[in-house]
């Protein structure tokens, strides 16, 4: 199923039951690992992108959210809050599902349904494929499957994704389309207050997307038992991940739905954060 759906609606007065809760820290594996709550109810896992910290997760979208979820947000090893024990881990996808189910486990969390934003839909492959019993509903947002079917940001885009220092500026340009930048309200929505993260670790990311990208790295040839109840969510001005990647995703995926959004970017839940939220709970509760 395919839909193009446009966005426009906004919920001025949203109802917040439930606060975000202050950093917690659990030891995952060999991870200090920081997350955070907020709601309550059937659990929705949150996988972040490359470089992103667990508090670029816009504020709004969580409390539409955690209005009929309990929603967990995380970082990734290494990452913000987060401290890697003893390391010596190389990075790969796999081993960021395993950080995930890890966490599910310290938690005591059996089964949740999970959503990844770009490198977090890596994430979330992995996680359903590896420990299925762990994974209800999956909603891939600006996702693709790796290997060398996937369609790569052009190469000035990619030489900011992976440039740790790269200027803000030039990171908006690659969650926004240009368009949406000359509005006056256009980062209404968008997070300023979050922790750096070591070089180091960033670079390690990068070098984990580059494996994924290469042939037998992703999941593409895997997806025919991805027998998740899934949602592939994008907009159709992305260049961060192409937004053509779900076109080769989503006959892969069996029953796999489509939602392209008109004039969305890579940072689409920034741009239409009601709408957005809107959209992954009619998914979850049909």
């Amino acid at each position: 199923m395919i839909l193009i759906v446009s966005c426009n609606n906004k919920d001025d007065n949203p109802t917040v039951k439930h606060k975000i809760s202050e950093v917690q820290y659990i030891v995952a594996g060999d991870v200090n690992m920081a997350y955070r709550t907020v709601g309550e109810g059937y659990p929705l896992l949150l996988c972040m992108g490359l470089t992103g910290v667990m508090d670029l997760w816009p504020e709004v979208m969580l409390y539409e959210l955690a209005k009929n979820y309990k929603v967990i947000i995380f970082e990734n090893r290494g990452m913000g809050y987060s401290t890697i024990i003893n390391d010596s881990s190389v990075f790969r996808m796999k081993l960021f599902a395993q950080d995930a189910a890890n966490l599910m486990n310290v938690l005591d969390i059996s089964k949740a349904n999970v959503m990844g934003w770009s490198m977090g839909t890596y994430i979330a492959q992995e996680l359903a494929l590896g420990y299925p019993n762990k994974v209800n509903k999956v909603i891939l947002y600006a996702a693709d499957c790796g290997d060398d079917i996937t369609i790569q940001p052009d190469s000035a885009v990619m030489s900011i994704i992976s440039n740790p220092n790269a200027e803000p500026q030039d990171m908006l340009s690659v969650l926004f389309p240009e368009k949406w930048l000359a509005r006056p309200d256009a980062l209404e929505y968008f997070p300023y207050d979050f922790p750096e993260s070591d070089s180091n670790i960033l670079n390690r990311q990068v070098v984990a997307c580059d494996n994924w990208f290469k042939e037998g790295g992703g999941t593409t040839s895997r997806l025919s038992s991805f027998n998740k109840e899934t949602l592939l969510i994008t907009g159709d001005q992305d260049i961060g991940t192409p937004w053509r990647n779900t076109l080769i995703m989503q006959p892969l995926i069996d029953g796999a739905r489509m939602l392209i959004i008109p004039g969305g970017g890579h940072g689409l839940m920034y741009q239409y954060p009601y709408d957005f939220s809107n959209h992954i709970l009619t998914f979850l509760v049909e």
